[in-house]
């Protein structure tokens, strides 16, 4: 059976050459744009604006229209202004930022959501969960895993609100793990927890027995031994050979370092964590390295960030590259579909390379294909 696999490059100049000269729409595009424009999150909305101006600028039509909305991160306000955009006869909606924004948009009929969230669990059917979710990585990571013959993976996510996406994620990628931990990232309650996974104590009393032993020995070469022995930390070794940590900031180096103090070093075992866009702490932290994580094409974002700040004089966050791909997927899409009927675009299976890498989409769902890189001794290597 034949199947269409559409792959579109939001290198809008060649794809303007392509499709300029043939529009089949007499009226504007019209897409939604639900951000915060007010409120502790203002800054974001105000980025992904901008963004989405240069994407219209790149597209160069006057068939595309952007209209925003203010969501105020609440989800009250966020399903007024939806409504605001239903009235105005909108059929598809980049946003709402946030999770929790999306409450009441199941109301809201006939509107597709393409929310910039990367969480999918439990999502009405209107919504499309566009952000960098957990599967996505998960799906790169077993992907670094297999490549290295790794057998034993333990997992450890942190006791907050996001296990139960984690969880999903673990099945769904279909990654084989050896055991799935949950921690207090209260840092003495982490310590003893990671005391426990890695069998701490037994293999500290097993190197004092040792040392005991020796002591006890008529060896030769007794002081020899004793030195080498009084220079480790533990005898024994751990049943893991890569740990996968689903944290960031402050508490992923905090169980790292948990880690090195029960004598697991990333020089012997795996450290793999999830998206850490680029965190350039990371780079000076060399006692945790090598720490290896997906994330996007960090040469596209860097491009980006180079176009953004020559427009704006700033550095534009993470989701203005999304938000930016997002206006030339729904603009392509439009081409050849009713917006009206764009939910079940949505519902087939296609692929699109934009500028933040190749995502799919099928089932209602966005998952991307990311790259996979390294940090080791101050630098970003990338593997894949």
């Amino acid at each position: 059976m034949y199947k269409l696999i559409k792959i579109f490059t939001l290198t809008f100049f060649s794809f303007l050459l392509q499709y300029s000269p043939v529009f089949p729409f007499e009226e504007k595009i019209k897409i939604g744009l639900l951000v915060p424009l007010s409120g502790d999150n203002k800054e974001i909305g105000q980025q992904i604006i901008k963004s989405t101006r240069i994407a219209l600028k790149d597209i160069n039509s006057k068939n595309i229209e952007i209209i925003p909305k203010d969501t105020k991160s609440n989800p009250n306000q966020t399903i007024k202004s939806a409504n605001e955009l239903k009235e105005m006869g909108i059929k598809i909606v980049i946003g709402p930022v946030f999770y929790k924004s999306l409450e009441y948009l199941d109301e809201v009929e006939d509107i597709i959501f393409v929310s910039l969230t990367n969480k999918n669990v439990n999502l009405p059917k209107n919504i499309i969960s566009a952000g960098v979710n957990a599967t996505s990585q998960l799906n790169t990571i077993k992907k670094f895993i297999d490549m290295n013959d790794i057998k034993k993976t333990i997992f450890l996510t942190p006791e907050l609100n996001y296990e139960v996406e984690i969880k999903k994620a673990i099945k769904d990628s279909k990654i084989k793990i050896f055991k799935h931990h949950l921690y207090d990232t209260e840092p003495t309650k982490l310590t003893a927890q990671i005391e426990k996974i890695t069998n701490y104590k037994i293999r500290k009393q097993n190197l004092l027995d040792e040392i005991k032993r020796v002591e006890n020995s008529e060896l030769i070469d007794k002081e020899q031994q004793l030195e080498k022995l009084k220079k480790r930390y533990t005898i024994g070794n751990v049943n893991f050979d890569s740990v996968v940590i689903s944290d960031f900031d402050e508490s992923l180096k905090s169980v790292i370092t948990s880690l090195l103090y029960t004598d697991v070093s990333p020089k012997n075992k795996f450290i793999i964590t999830f998206n850490q866009w680029f965190d350039e702490s990371l780079l000076k932290e060399k006692t945790i390295q090598p720490i290896y994580y997906p994330s996007i094409n960090r040469t596209n974002l860097k491009n980006f960030e180079k176009i953004f700040f020559n427009e704006f004089k700033e550095y534009p966050n993470y989701l203005s590259l999304l938000s930016y791909d997002l206006v030339g997927l729904l603009y392509y899409l439009s081409l050849d579909n009713e917006l009206k009927n764009i939910d079940k675009i949505f519902k087939k299976k296609n692929s699109f390379k934009g500028k933040i890498g190749i995502f799919n989409i099928k089932d209602n769902k966005i998952n991307h294909k990311l790259n996979f890189y390294q940090v080791n001794n101050g630098k970003l290597i990338e593997i894949f």
